[in-house]
C-alpha cells in the first residue's frame, strides 16, 4: 500500500473524535513489528524516526528511512512516515522532498522568541514542500542531553494562551504539549493534567500531541484522548519489550550466537506491545 500523509491520518482521527498512535523506529525490527501490529489490528498509524535514531545510524537518514518506507509500503493498512524531534538544521533540510510526509521541528529548548522564529521559518519552507509540521511548546523532559526537570515543576507545562499565540505565529499543523509526561520513562507512573489538556484543546486550533507516552498508564492515556489529545507518541515501551526478550533468550542459552534466534522473539514482543497500546489509544 502506498504511504499516506501523517496529516491525513490525524485529520481522520480528529473527525472521528479519536487519536492516532505514532511509534518510534530505531531498527528494522522495530519497523517490522509496528507494521505487523498495524496489519493484525487493521489500524492505521505513524512510523516515526527521530534525530537520535538517525544519529545512531551514523548520522545517515536515507538507509533507515528507505528501509522503514519499504516496510510500510508492504503493509495492508495505511501508514505514514514522520521525522521526529529534529534539531539539526541540516537534517531538517534533508526532510524536504524526502519519503517523509511530516516533520517535528524541535526548537523547544530555545528561548520563546527564538523558538517562534525558528519554527515559523521551517514551517513555511516545509509547507512549500508539502510537509505537515509539528512543533513543541513547554518542556517535555527525558531526552538525551536535556537538563533533568520534573514534569510537575513550575513553568514546565504548556500555557494555553501562549500556545494559542505560538500556533498563530508559526503556522504549525500540530503542537506537542507538556502536560505531565516525560520521554524515556521505564515505569508507567506519569499522571497527566487533564484539566490543562482540555484548556489547551479549547485554546489551540490544531491537533495536540503527547510525547513520552510510554510512561503513562492505560487509564491516563484513555482519559487524555477524551480530553483532547489526538496524536500519541510511543517509543520506550517498544525498547523495554525488545530488550527483555533479547535478555531472556541470551540468558536461556549462553551458547546462542545467531541474532535471528533472539531478535525474532524480540520483534514479536514489540508487536505484542504495539497491539496492546493500539487498543488503549483507540479506546
Amino acid at each position: 500500500m502506498t504511504l499516506v500523509g501523517t496529516g491525513e491520518l490525524v485529520e481522520a482521527a480528529v473527525a472521528d473524535g479519536r487519536a492516532v498512535a505514532a511509534f518510534n523506529v530505531i531498527t528494522l525490527e522495530h519497523a517490522e513489528a509496528i507494521a505487523a501490529a498495524a496489519e493484525a489490528t487493521g489500524t492505521p498509524l505513524v512510523l516515526a524516526i527521530s534525530e537520535n535514531a538517525v544519529r545512531y545510524h551514523g548520522g545517515e537518514l536515507e538507509p533507515i528511512a528507505t528501509a522503514t518506507a519499504a516496510v510500510a509500503r508492504l503493509c495492508e493498512v495505511p501508514l505514514a512516515l514522520h521525522l521526529d524531534h529534529v534539531i539539526d538544521p541540516a537534517l531538517a533540510e534533508q526532510s524536504l522532498g524526502s519519503v517523509f510526509s511530516s516533520v517535528m521541528i524541535d526548537a523547544g529548548a530555545l528561548p520563546y522568541e527564538e523558538n517562534v522564529a525558528t519554527t515559523a521559518d521551517f514551517a513555511r519552507r516545509a509547507h512549500e514542500a508539502g510537509l505537515w509540521v509539528e512543533a513543541e511548546l513547554g518542556y517535555i523532559g527525558g531526552k538525551p542531553g536535556m537538563p533533568a526537570r520534573s514534569a510537575h515543576e513550575k513553568g514546565v507545562r504548556t500555557d494555553p494562551e501562549e500556545a494559542r499565540t505560538f500556533v498563530a505565529d508559526t503556522g504549525v499543523d500540530a503542537l506537542a504539549v507538556a502536560v505531565g509526561s516525560s520521554h524515556a520513562m521505564t515505569h508507567r507512573t506519569a499522571r497527566l493534567d487533564h484539566a490543562l489538556i482540555a484548556q489547551l484543546h479549547e485554546a489551540v486550533p490544531v491537533p495536540l500531541v503527547l510525547h513520552g507516552s510510554s510512561g503513562v498508564p492505560d487509564d491516563e492515556l484513555r482519559a487524555a484522548v477524551r480530553s483532547g489529545l489526538t496524536k500519541i507518541n510511543i517509543g520506550t515501551a517498544l525498547n523495554i519489550a525488545m530488550t527483555a526478550a533479547v535478555r531472556e533468550g541470551l540468558d536461556a542459552d549462553p551458547t546462542l550466537v545467531d541474532p535471528r534466534r533472539y531478535l525474532a522473539p524480540a520483534r514479536d514482543a514489540m508487536q505484542d506491545t504495539v497491539e496492546r497500546l493500539l487498543a488503549v489509544v483507540r479506546g
